[in-house]
């Protein structure tokens, strides 16, 4: 059997940076706190935990005093860097160059609109880490929406400022704001062309690699997704693939991966997340190649 895999798989720029910085601080000795898993892979946490990477939760975070805090390419709202101020924590900043952009133009709009009658409203994913970092930037007073069936959060007789989650689908994103332009006609306020701003905010990165990955999903018999399980590029990427090869399996480690999903196959393709180390990609295929 021909194993291939896809070699636009693997961490984005954005997690490749943290992880770059989190290793760098790591291998200096230092003791480093990450708030929350660094990237959405067990795989790539547990080979950093034994770097001697420490994962924290909010709770545990405001005890700690004097110490290294790694801010993950998630990012984080602004409460985080003010309790670091307050408790002597040094800031090891890793949070994605275009998140970081996104949480200044989330910021700046709310601050200009606010005295407008204008809504921020983020589509993102509820409780998502970079969701509680951009809703951060508004105080915690913009709107979150995840589907049509919270469209009824939204006044559609005002302005409405459109963002969204960097790892969202540019297709249901687009949907959605057609959906909200609607409304507000419905609503009376017509003039959307000044009323509705819709930000284009999801990353090319992630929003190019959809329409690869089914390409390289119909190319062979069976198709082998790797990912972290809470990974919401993972899931998004995974579906894709699912939709043009019904034989998509979605693993997280070679232990998961069945010896009679290959039977009959020709070629299999391994692919995986923007939060999937390409060692990991890897080490699948070796394994599938010893079947």
């Amino acid at each position: 059997m021909i194993v291939a895999t896809d070699d636009r798989s693997g961490f984005c720029f954005g997690v490749q940076n943290a992880v770059g910085i989190a290793e760098k601080a790591l291998l200096k000795g230092e003791e480093v706190y990450s708030l929350g898993p660094i990237v959405h892979n067990e795989m790539e946490v547990t080979r950093l935990v034994k770097l001697g990477l420490i994962t924290i939760n909010r709770e545990r975070l405001s005890r700690l005093k004097d110490c290294n805090l790694l801010i993950r390419a998630h990012g984080e709202p602004p409460e985080t860097y003010l309790l670091a101020e307050k408790n002597n924590i040094t800031i090891i900043d890793a949070t994605c160059p275009i998140v970081k952009k996104l949480q200044a133009r989330i910021k700046n709009s709310w601050l200009i609109n606010r005295d407008k009658n204008g809504q921020i409203v983020i589509y993102g994913k509820p409780g998502h880490d970079e969701v509680v970092g951009l809703l951060g930037q508004t105080n915690n007073e913009g709107i979150l929406i995840s589907g049509p069936e919270d469209l009824s959060k939204i006044d559609f007789t005002r302005p409405v400022l459109l963002f969204s989650q960097t790892t969202m689908s540019m297709s249901d994103y687009n949907n959605l704001a057609e959906q909200i332009r609607a409304e507000m006609v419905r609503a009376g306020n017509s003039d959307t062309e000044n009323n509705l701003k819709v930000h284009r905010t999801i990353c090319s990165q992630v929003s190019n690699r959809e329409p690869h990955m089914k390409d390289f999903a119909k190319k062979h018999d069976i198709i082998i997704f790797v990912s972290g399980k809470e990974s919401s590029n993972g899931k998004l990427l995974y579906k894709a693939c699912k939709s043009v090869n019904p034989t998509t399996f979605f693993v997280s480690s070679p232990d998961e991966i069945e010896k009679s999903w290959f039977e009959g196959k020709g070629t299999a393709g391994v692919c995986g997340a923007t939060s999937t180390p390409k060692w990991l990609i890897e080490e699948i295929r070796d394994h599938i190649l010893k079947f």
